[in-house]
């Protein structure tokens, strides 16, 4: 290619999206946005996300750009109750926070680093090179071309982007169908987890003093068959029928109905083009995992493909996009199926039911599934496991740098790598010299978890990669590799 509109061009400016935009700009990537809406939606499918998800909004400082986020502890798996208290840092994620709400703070945070998003323009295919890959695009001004090192597609369920890039989305067709109609002047009691029915299931969730969402699965009607979109009548008769609450004289602000149809990409990459969010995997929407699944992938591919496009990334870092996120987004389209079961299965599924609230009882089984819905329990292949904290997360807590307590989350509000030395050994620093452009080196204390550790290496997407044990400065310690090698690994060679 001859000229490029910018290093990366992403289709799609839903949160998926933005957040691969900021994760781009953080590492001195340029980023080109387009999306086929003249405007930002103003609807909202997704009213929370995950705990995972608050974390990593937390590692970039845009959570209190949320203002006072609702945290439950509690929550469900297909309807069992579960303690989300049982993981360090474990909740049922964010509640009451709309989609539309979390993507104009993406896009206000966006536009602050001077991210460029053009709306109202029809993507119509991708084509791609050695040197680079292609959108080509309608918009008011006629046909073009947009030309980038390499093209995303965020751009949602019927993704132009992996159509285009003829890959393949197997998967299952739909069985079920929930409806919901969020609605005004009609105050009805909060059945936050759904409650089942004679008939099927019901879910309150209000949105305001006098607005609530509704939803509702009707066995006796599990798909529609009309051409035409869901009515608001439709809606009030048949929740009043499985409810028992009438909410006819409400004032509808939006109908919609989703499905189980489950589906994900058989390549997040196929050469210089990338899917992430829901181009990448489509699921029934049960506990928040959906947008969350998103955040998570742009958070993961960001940094890899920024340290890609400048030159510095080791052979196959690209790759482990694909390898390390594929595995997740097939957990949860298994565990959304298996929630389908038990949420809306009629009286056949009841002894399912016996048997899990049996097994929830167990605090084993509890965090198993807790980490499995939250994202909490992601575990990536970092070369070594013979300490708890590698390949997993960093928790957030408190740590205390040069005297002064603060959020380890601090440390990664540019997105960069953070190389954690808990002892003050100055042969850390000369070890990580050759990377200084890409990580920083902190002295910090009271890291917890750490278990006798001297120096942690955490990746920009928050995930520990390497661990030295305390009085062996960058030597292997528990991870059976040289500092230097760790940084190699994920950095590049050094400089």
């Amino acid at each position: 290619m001859n000229s490029i509109d910018a290093d990366v061009i992403i289709v799609g400016a839903g949160p998926t999206g933005l957040m691969l935009a900021g994760e781009l700009s953080l590492n001195g990537v340029s980023v080109l946005v387009v999306d086929r809406l003249a405007e930002p939606i103003s609807q909202s499918r997704a009213l929370g996300f995950s705990a995972r998800t608050i974390e990593e909004f937390a590692q970039r400082g845009l959570i209190s750009r949320l203002g006072d986020v609702d945290v439950i502890p509690f929550g469900h798996f297909g309807g069992v109750p579960l303690d989300y208290r049982v993981l360090p840092g474990g909740s049922y994620g964010a509640r009451g926070i709309p989609q539309s709400l979390t993507e104009a703070m993406l896009a206000g945070w966006v536009a602050e680093r001077g991210v460029e998003v053009r709306r109202g323009i029809e993507v119509t295919g991708v084509e791609q090179d050695e040197e680079g890959a292609g959108v080509r695009i309608a918009g008011p001004e006629g046909t073009a071309m947009l030309r980038g090192r390499y093209v995303v597609g965020c751009d949602g369920a019927r993704s132009v982007v992996r159509t285009s890039a003829r890959i393949d989305f197997p998967g299952t067709e739909p069985t079920v169908e929930l409806r919901f109609a969020d609605i005004a002047g009609v105050r009805l009691r909060p059945r936050f987890s759904g409650e089942p029915v004679p008939g099927g299931m019901v879910m309150v969730l209000p949105l305001g003093p006098d607005r609530s969402r509704v939803i509702y699965y009707d066995r006796a009607r599990p798909l529609r068959t009309g051409a035409g979109p869901i009515t608001f009548e439709e809606v009030a008769e048949a929740f009043g029928r499985l409810s028992g609450e009438g909410i006819s004289a409400a004032t509808p602000l939006w109908v919609s109905s989703t499905t189980d149809v489950s589906r994900q990409a058989a390549q997040y990459r196929k050469g210089r083009i990338l899917l992430a969010g829901d181009a990448a995997h489509i699921h029934l929407p049960i506990g928040a995992q959906g947008m969350s699944a998103g955040i998570q992938d742009a958070v993961n591919l960001g940094w890899k493909l920024a340290l890609d496009i400048k030159g510095r990334a080791p052979k196959g870092l690209l790759d482990t996009y694909h390898s390390e996120r594929h595995p997740v987004g097939a957990r949860i389209l298994a565990n959304t199926l298996a929630q389908r079961t038990l949420y809306l299965g009629g009286d056949e599924a009841d002894p399912l039911r016996q048997v899990f609230g049996e097994l929830v009882r167990h605090e084993d089984v509890q965090r198993h599934l807790v980490g499995m819905v939250t994202g909490l329990d992601i575990r990536h292949d970092v070369g070594c496991d013979r300490h708890p904290l590698l390949g997993r997360r960093l928790p957030d807590q408190q740590i205390t740098r040069d005297g002064v307590k603060q959020s380890v989350y601090t440390l990664l509000h540019a997105g960069r790598g953070l190389l954690l030395d808990l002892t003050g050994d100055a042969g850390l620093r000369a070890a990580a010299r050759g990377w200084s452009d890409l990580i920083d080196t902190v002295t910090v204390q009271g890291l917890e978890g750490e278990g006798g550790l001297g120096a942690v290496l955490v990746r920009p997407d928050g995930y520990v990669a390497w661990a030295g044990a305390a009085g062996e400065g960058p030597a292997a310690g528990v991870t059976g590799m040289p500092l230097t090698d760790a940084l190699a690994r994920w950095f590049g060679p050094a400089r």
